[in-house]
């Protein structure tokens, strides 16, 4: 694929002068850097074009061999192109020191890690939402020093291995490579006077309590972010975030399944034979059910609108009742022999009465007898 022109990349014109160069990378640097836009692939394209521009443009004696050769002229692979290359970690450093008020040296400022909490909800409190109270241990900016690591009253030096830069450069014959600062350990500055509540970590662990608010109609799964409630950022970075997860408990009459509730409703063997009116529960309270002679077990009976109103809903859902008839249990002599009597009768007008068991036996027959 042909390379486009490394001026049109940064959107400058031939004459640009180099402050206008570094101005431009950094714009498009900050617009099409990865960590802003994960998972792009078309971003990640335009950010490595980006750099390959500066890379090339920022140096005076490769800008001079491209304005006079194009590609040609700054390609690694023709003979002599590495001469004058100036290490790209350097510019890329003094861009990002610029953005950070550096002054061209690397600060070295990390954001703070984002948490998990796990919160386990009653189903009525995701219905209806709540607000609740969680305690959770985080590492904090150290209240004594403001968070540099040095003891109140004085200030961390700049590392005089790294000259403050965070790294250190080694040369290997015709490459020169940067590693990080093993006195420093990449901050770019050395406490000498160390702060005796962090120990010089600029941070301490200790817990916090937080107010949670959980929005009606929350679902198994759902986050809800706390900004900056995650840990302390380091040399004066950005805290964290926070993402307070929801779990549901078990509810003892009712299964959620998103915005819909389940649940089983036992009826006699009477009731699912003659037919009459139930009582059942809801989130707002009893309603009741009026279910035909004849009901059998796995009926569903759907009561509109007494379900869960997620949060991105815009109409509650439904509370579906399935039927299950239960059988009697710890009969009298005189209920099993009103039974037996019944039984009898039944039997009289087998396919009548109990259609589905005659159609069952008569596949099984069927089947024996092929």
């Amino acid at each position: 694929m042909t390379k486009r022109d490394y001026y049109e990349v940064l959107g400058l014109s031939k004459g640009a002068s180099d402050d206008e160069i570094k101005k431009a990378y950094k714009r498009a640097a900050m617009k099409y850097h990865p960590d802003r836009n994960p998972g792009n692939k078309d971003a990640e394209d335009h950010f490595k074009e980006a750099k390959e521009a500066y890379e090339v443009l920022s140096d005076a004696q490769k800008r001079a061999a491209y304005d006079q050769y194009g590609h040609a002229g700054v390609d690694p692979s023709m003979a002599g192109a590495g001469a004058g290359y100036r290490d790209f970690a350097d510019a890329f450093s003094d861009i990002f020191g610029d953005i950070f008020g550096g002054g061209g040296r690397r600060t070295n400022v990390y954001r703070g890690a984002d948490l998990r909490y796990n919160l386990e909800v009653t189903l009525e409190e995701a219905a209806r939402g709540t607000e609740t109270k969680i305690r959770i241990p985080v590492m904090s900016e150290c209240e004594h020093c403001g968070g540099t690591g040095a003891k109140k009253g004085s200030q961390p030096a700049t590392c005089p291995t790294c000259g403050g830069h965070g790294q250190v450069r080694m040369q290997q014959g015709f490459f020169s490579i940067q590693q990080t600062c093993p006195r420093c350990h990449g901050s770019g500055r050395v406490i000498t006077d160390p702060c005796g509540h962090c120990h010089g970590e600029g941070r301490v662990k200790k817990h916090k309590t937080l107010s949670v608010r959980i929005p009606a109609g929350v679902d198994e799964g759902d986050r809800i972010r706390l900004a900056g409630e995650g840990e302390a950022g380091i040399n004066g970075g950005p805290a964290g975030d926070l993402y307070v997860l929801i779990h549901l408990k078990q509810h003892a009459v009712f299964q959620r399944d998103h915005d819909d509730l389940h649940c089983e409703m036992p009826v006699s063997f009477t009731a699912a034979a003659l037919g009459g009116e139930i009582l059942i529960p809801t989130l707002d309270g009893q309603a009741t059910i009026r279910i035909p002679a004849e009901t059998q077990t796995g009926k569903v009976f759907r009561l509109r609108g007494k379900g869960i109103k997620g949060v991105r809903s815009d109409h509650p859902g439904d509370l579906l009742c399935h039927v299950v008839v239960e059988t009697p249990v710890s009969l009298t002599e005189r209920q099993k022999e009103l039974l037996r009597e019944f039984e009898e009768i039944s039997r009289q007008h087998e396919g009548k009465h109990n259609p589905k068991a005659k159609g069952f036996m008569d596949k099984v027959k069927e089947f024996f007898s092929a």
